[in-house]
């Protein structure tokens, strides 16, 4: 079976791990280094970050099922369908999200950010929040 081109948006998303200066521990991050983050606001698998939300915690989404790169587990990345009809990608039952002021690789501004309502961790590769506070 032939992996997809990381090129093509539409292509399978690969979940990788990511270290930067300041997290103690390798987070999630995109094929590109994007780092991802958890809601601790989001019940389960359902996301409550939609309109304004949704525009600085932009959801990750996927066409395919995300694949796991290295010391990612795939047993825990899955899918859920969000109010607008798109596949969000989750990790051990968090839907997961960028922020939009990470504007490259390594970049990690919203970690600890205390927005609409709740925190927004990246999350280690056992799925858990990386809470360094």
């Amino acid at each position: 079976m032939a992996a997809a081109s990381a090129s093509s948006s539409s292509a399978a998303t690969t979940i990788d791990l990511q270290s930067v200066s300041g997290i103690d521990d390798k987070f999630l991050a995109d094929g590109q280094g994007r780092a991802m983050y958890l809601f601790e606001a989001d019940k389960g698998t359902t996301s409550t970050c939609t309109g304004l939300c949704a525009a600085a915690w932009p959801p990750v989404t996927a066409s395919a099922m995300p694949m796991a790169g290295g010391g990612v587990s795939q047993s825990l990345l899955g899918t859920t369908k969000r109010a607008d009809g798109t596949e969000q990608v989750t990790y051990n039952g968090h839907p997961l999200y960028y922020f939009a002021a990470d504007t490259g690789a390594g970049m990690v501004k919203g970690q600890g950010s205390k927005e609409f309502g709740a925190g927004w961790y990246v999350l280690n590769a056992k799925g858990s929040k990386i809470d360094n506070d």
